[in-house]
């Protein structure tokens, strides 16, 4: 047990940590005695962890002795960009192993957000979990998503899996129980429109964990994952995806953890949901000094929180004498905006590394590569050619990310030279040199030269058009001619 600032981390005790509400599963039916078995194959963890910044993974932002002890015994990727944002696009890209931006013939689907990009995977039997358990791996995911656990359009990938435990809560659920008084306390006066009055209440009638961080969504599904890893076991070998929806906002950690961050003297009422907004439009300066402190103290203080659970999930699999056989891998989705480039929350349209860029972190069953990084510009869609490569098992010819695995054995992936992708109707790429997004109509580009400017405060799209239309040209021949752009019924005429 490691205690930090007052707070007891659960951490593995061996190699993984050398310094410092009832669920349902989903039993799909699968006869164990017709699989091909492989006990030398080495079993598959993949833990996603929402909105979580590479910044507070790698770097100093937020105490993560868990993850970092993941980061001392895998390779790390310090230049990983989600090629499709946000939530829904990031894990069919994850899952498919095939690129889904630029999002061409999207639709509208019951159950997901209006917003191009959000549909279920075209093709289940392609996943990387169907073709392990085609293998012969047991499959298995924990996971309190609220679009991946419970939406209609992903039931086939709920199905395609031996047990699928789900955590609900996230966003509905429980209308009752929370006083006027509680919610003013996690949501001041500037942030309560009222979508994110319903939003803050519904999610604290499900998850209050301020004062007992056990009822936390992120300790529910570790815990789940658990149950489920002691289930796996016996099976070997297994794969296993957890999917925690934490460090996602609202943020309503444990005072202990804020304190951590910010003021201990603070009395004040906690910005637990920012808006997705420029903060000028929504904050005056005097609040602006208030509350941008205390959103980062806040979510700072959730990573912390949601580390110290995923260390309960680390230690059972040591305890098991699991982790010396097993594949361990640790991505995200996207981050969040804490008032850089004076916003708060996600915006398509403002694609800088605070959103864009998460943590990557591949941990070899025999440790190779331990403490590495690399700066190759690798995707989200790279996960599952690879994991599928150190499981020996071919990968479908249709996945196009790269086999990131050569990289254990000093050898190089096929030359990445950018990396680029999208989010809703915007692009973005990224090269060693430049930085430039936009929206895909295309217009209001934003470029920038990083090695003048590597905080992307100057836009030099004016200034040099001709860098700006290079740029654009590569990523639509990338992506197969002219991006798509689907206009919203209160967009005006082109």
């Amino acid at each position: 047990m490691d205690i930090v600032g007052g707070i007891a981390f659960l951490t593995t005790r061996r190699r993984f940590l050398q310094a410092a509400g009832a669920s349902a599963a989903v039993l799909a039916g699968c006869d164990l005695g017709s699989r091909k078995r492989g006990p030398d194959s080495p079993n598959v963890v993949v833990i996603i962890a929402d909105t979580l910044r590479d910044d507070h993974v790698y770097g100093d932002r937020a105490r993560t002795p868990n993850m970092d002890a993941l980061v001392r015994e895998g390779l790390s990727f310090t230049r990983a960009y989600p090629e499709a944002m946000p939530t829904g696009p990031a894990r069919d890209s994850i899952f498919s192993g095939q690129r889904q931006f630029p999002f061409r013939d999207w639709r509208d689907w019951r159950d997901l957000p209006e917003s191009p990009g959000w549909e279920p995977l075209d093709s289940v039997e392609h996943a990387f979990t169907t073709v392990l358990r085609q293998a012969g791996y047991w499959t298995v995911c924990a996971t309190d998503n609220p679009f991946l656990g419970f939406s209609q359009p992903y039931e086939p990938l709920r199905a395609s899996f031996d047990r699928f435990a789900r955590r609900g809560g996230q966003l509905g659920g429980r209308d009752y129980g929370v006083s006027e008084r509680e919610l003013r306390h996690w949501l001041p006066p500037q942030f309560r429109d009222p979508t994110t009055r319903e939003r803050v209440y519904r999610y604290l009638a499900n998850g209050r964990y301020s004062n007992d961080e056990t009822q936390s969504f992120a300790a529910r599904v570790f815990r789940d994952a658990v149950r489920e890893l002691e289930v796996a076991e016996p099976r070997r070998p297994f794969a296993m995806v957890v999917d925690t929806f934490q460090p996602h906002e609202p943020w309503t950690p444990p005072r202990k953890y804020i304190d951590l961050y910010g003021d201990p003297d603070y009395q004040g009422p906690e910005p637990a949901r920012p808006r997705y907004k420029l903060v000028d439009n929504y904050l005056s300066d005097a609040a602006r000094e208030v509350f941008l402190p205390r959103m980062r103290a806040l979510y700072a203080a959730e990573v912390t929180m949601t580390d110290r659970w995923l260390g309960v999930f680390l230690d059972r699999l040591h305890d098991l004498g699991l982790d010396r056989d097993t594949v361990l891998v640790l991505i995200s989705d996207h981050g969040f905006f804490l008032g850089e480039h004076g916003y708060t929350g996600k915006s398509s349209e403002m694609l800088h590394p605070e959103l864009t860029r998460v943590p990557f972190v591949i941990v070899d069953p025999e440790r190779r590569s331990a403490g590495r990084t690399s700066d190759y510009f690798a995707s989200t869609h790279d996960l599952a050619p690879t994991v599928l490569s150190i499981a020996g098992v071919a990968a479908p010819s249709r996945m196009d990310g790269v086999d990131l695995s050569s990289l254990f054995s000093r050898d190089q992936p096929p030359r990445r030279d950018y990396a680029y992708g999208g989010y809703s109707n915007s692009f973005y790429i990224r090269t060693d040199r430049w930085a430039m997004s936009g929206v895909n109509r295309p217009s209001d580009f934003q470029l920038y030269d990083l090695q003048q400017d590597p905080g992307e405060t100057r836009n030099l799209a004016e200034k040099n058009p001709g860098k700006a239309r290079e740029l654009h040209s590569i990523v639509e021949r990338r992506a197969g001619g002219r991006l798509p752009y689907y206009p919203d019924p209160d967009d005006p005429p082109a």
